[in-house]
């Protein structure tokens, strides 16, 4: 065992104490409980009531987009938002490699094939300069498409994520995909209160993704919101995500093939609650992100901030270890002592249904894959960090 080891799980229970320390509970601090007592009062406790409308509005004028739709999870978010960009059957959809395995499904549920790109190191999230790249040898365009040399295959959509929160160089992305006509769907499943300037992050690609999941900065339990500022998609979004059922006050008429994805009002009141509560969880967040910096300076291990002109919601922290063995050591002795971590996702161009897809050298990929280590990142339950 690394000598540093119990030095910074000492550490971490200085913020979250001696019990068992979680990656990333929920907070449930503020009125919670009441909205979901008043939601069952009003019957009106799954898709149809007011709740759902009013989450919408919420998170649209938080993030600054036009339009928000909500559904039961992100990857329900994902598929549709491809869809509604153009993704068809037998097309291909670039994206990184450094994800969680939803965008990958996400893909696959609208029958097309992933293509990964590499990503940055001071970012986490796909890098422009690879993806451009990539475009440059792979492609050809016809008739203001993208198409794969060696497939085929239209590049139908470009799909990058915030990792962990921080935001990778989306407007340099969109530039680059522009030149190819690829529309971008960003992936801010985890990046709800992240910013590149003063821009909220799923406002720069033509829709995005956001996930309320039981471990993201807030949640409804399970769900999910698709983001546009196009009035068309929003309102083809809330028909897909509804059955697609034509408006009638009592006949069930369905113009096209839709999904159940609807998120209940019963989950849109915890995320009412939740966001009464998001400006002071992001200010403790950021507050935990500054006492690990503090820790890890000057230690041999890598702590990771953003990039100057990015500002992270600091989902999950990340140290960076200095081998794979390394990483494998701290990861089974913290485990074991009640402090849980986590490493960095398996790439998906090594999951065994993604073997097969093309992609670049995904060099700065491996490297984090084997380095990367998410510490404790909740809001500590004591009385330095109240949110009241």
């Amino acid at each position: 065992m690394n000598n540093s080891f119990p030095e910074v799980l000492s550490f971490i229970r200085t913020i979250y104490g001696k019990e068992y320390i979680p990656l990333h509970r929920p907070v449930f601090e503020g009125n919670e409980r009441q909205y979901l007592i008043d939601c069952v009062d009003s019957n009106f406790v799954s898709t149809v009531g007011s709740q759902v409308d009013d989450f919408e509005r919420q998170i649209a004028k938080f993030v600054g987009t036009n339009f928000a739709v909500a559904v039961v999870n992100g990857t329900a978010a994902l598929q549709i938002a491809l869809q509604l960009a153009g993704v068809r059957p037998n097309e291909e959809v670039i994206t990184q490699s450094v994800s969680f395995i939803a965008i990958c499904n996400a893909i696959s549920y609208n029958r097309a094939k992933p293509v990964f790109v590499d990503v940055d190191l001071d970012t986490m999230g796909m890098s422009p300069d690879a993806l451009d790249t990539f475009l440059r040898q792979n492609s050809t365009l016809r008739d203001g498409y993208a198409y794969n040399r060696k497939t085929g295959k239209r590049f139908a959509a470009c799909c990058p994520m915030h990792t962990f929160g921080t935001p990778c160089r989306v407007p340099e992305i969109v530039e680059v995909c522009e030149q190819f006509g690829i529309p971008v769907v960003e992936d801010a499943a985890e990046s709800l209160g992240s910013y590149i300037s003063d821009r909220h992050v799923g406002t720069f690609g033509k829709l995005a993704a956001v996930s309320f999941n039981g471990n993201k900065v807030i949640t409804t339990g399970g769900g999910g919101m698709i983001l546009t500022n196009d009035e068309k998609l929003a309102h083809q979004a809330k028909h897909l995500t509804t059955t697609a059922k034509v408006a009638h006050p009592y006949q069930f008429i369905h113009d096209e093939i839709g999904y159940n994805f609807r998120l209940p009002n019963l989950n849109a009141c915890l995320g009412i609650a939740q966001l009464e509560k998001l400006k002071k969880i992001l200010k403790i967040k950021t507050e935990i992100q500054s006492l690990y910096a503090d820790f890890f300076n000057n230690k041999k291990w890598e702590f990771f901030s953003a990039p100057e002109g990015k500002t992270s919601n600091y989902w999950l922290n990340v140290v960076l270890m200095s081998s794979a063995d390394e990483r494998d050591a701290f990861l089974e002795y913290s485990n074991s002592q009640g402090v849980m971590t986590r490493p960095l996702w398996g790439l998906l161009s090594g999951q065994a249904m993604f073997r097969d897809c093309q992609g670049d050298d995904l060099l700065n990929s491996k490297w984090l894959e084997e380095r990367v280590v998410n510490l404790p990142s909740s809001v500590p339950q004591n009385q330095f960090f109240k949110l009241a």
